[in-house]
């Protein structure tokens, strides 16, 4: 299945009457809180998804800010939104789709078959004039079964044995990752793959990209950052290379919580 879709591909699927489900992940990182939707216009039928809450779990001391959430929760959530089997969902935000990349591997790894991202976000979508509302229209309740493992994982055992021997990749930005990282870990900043408007770079200044962290197809590859989101978003870039990368949920926050692992701080 395609990771993107943009914006003048989402206004076809809408006219034809496609299965759409469209999620609006925009985020408020200065409230720590969704968008109200009665405050914020959206793509019409679109509905407004909390990635600090409904695509993560509880934490605790040791699992990281953004822990996986519990199926049975998500599964809630999911036919809450109108997800069906054929369901072709839609993800988007105004902050380069890191949120809505998280949205993205979670519901894939769930087992959601058909996930994009709006390339470019919800500034592809207005930039080209086309309709916003600020109505949210309720979906009847979906039918979709979920469960977990669609999408490969490691944990932090798992994340310290692929920096020895494959590539361990750090999606945070360069001085977070000079403050400390996972021994073995190269950086390789999520935003970096993005260029003018958000949209994804170019498929071969991608693969140019990866290619000189070492991402050749040779070893594996798994991704983490803070809390597992800016992570998501490289795991979906490598995805529409046709590369598969496991994902670290836990991320720094959970590997810095437990005193007895190694931090590097070195190039």
């Amino acid at each position: 299945m395609p990771v993107l879709i943009s914006a003048a591909e989402l206004g076809r699927l809408q006219d034809t009457g496609a299965p759409l489900v469209i999620l609006d992940a925009r985020f408020d990182v200065a409230r720590q809180d969704i968008r109200p939707a009665v405050e914020t216009p959206h793509i019409p039928g679109a509905l407004y998804v909390d990635v600090a809450t409904e695509l993560a779990g509880d934490p605790t001391a040791l699992s990281g800010r953004r822990p996986l959430p519990q199926i049975r929760d998500l599964q809630r959530d999911a036919r809450r939104w109108g997800i069906d089997p054929d369901s072709i969902v839609v993800v988007y935000d105004e902050n380069r789709n890191i949120q809505a990349a998280r949205v993205w591997w979670v519901l894939r790894w769930a087992g959601v078959k058909d996930v994009r991202l709006l390339n470019g976000g919800f500034g592809a979508w207005t930039g080209e004039g086309r309709p916003t509302m600020v109505t949210v229209k309720v979906p009847a309740t979906g039918t979709v079964t979920l469960s977990a493992g669609h999408l490969p994982v490691v944990d932090a055992a798992g994340a310290a044995a692929v920096a020895g021997q494959g590539i361990l990749l750090d999606a945070r930005a360069r001085d977070a990752y000079l403050a400390g990282h996972i021994p073995g870990a190269v950086n390789v900043p999520s935003a970096e793959s993005l260029g003018t408007g958000g949209v994804f770079k170019a498929v071969e200044d991608l693969r140019a990209r990866f290619a000189d962290a070492g991402v050749d197809g040779s070893r594996p590859v798994a991704a983490y950052c803070g809390a597992g989101i800016a992570s998501a978003h490289a795991v979906a870039v490598l995805a529409s290379l046709g590369i598969e990368a496991a994902l670290y949920p836990g991320s720094w926050s959970a590997w810095s919580a437990d005193p007895s692992r190694p931090v590097a701080t070195d190039d």
